[in-house]
């Protein structure tokens, strides 16, 4: 469990990382491409931050997530110049893919598709193990 000082850590990394990603997909000119920080979570410790990206077009996360991870040690001294007066010292980042909206969409799909087992029982001999 999380407590307060982790919660509020993990804040002020988030709102700041959302304002340096987002700055530099401006500053290059990059258009069509959206980051958000979805989450941070941040260890007992203080020592290591894991920042969960949300990136679209889903197309472009991979490929995304290996340019940010190559540029991590930048993303951290950027960051460390905009909490320098809040944080003694910046934990190390490391970043993920948020995934959950894509799996959100695919229960979705599978609801309102015909492939529900709801509506359609004769599915639920196919998924039984034998």
């Amino acid at each position: 469990m999380e407590t307060n000082r982790q919660k509020k850590i993990g804040g002020v990394i988030q709102k700041d990382l959302v304002d340096i990603l987002q700055g530099e997909v401006r500053k290059n000119g990059i258009s069509n491409l959206v980051i958000s920080v979805s989450k941070v979570s941040v260890t007992t410790d203080l020592s290591v931050a894991t920042v969960h990206l949300s990136i679209f077009p889903q197309e472009k996360a991979a490929e995304t997530l290996v340019a940010i991870k190559s540029n991590t040690k930048l993303i951290k001294h950027d960051l460390s110049q905009r909490v320098k007066l809040q944080l003694r010292k910046v934990p190390n980042l490391t970043f993920f893919i948020d995934d959950s909206l894509d799996y959100i969409e695919k229960i979705n799909n599978a609801l309102s598709a015909k492939e529900n087992p709801i509506e359609n029982r004769e599915l639920l001999e196919h998924r039984k193990k034998i």
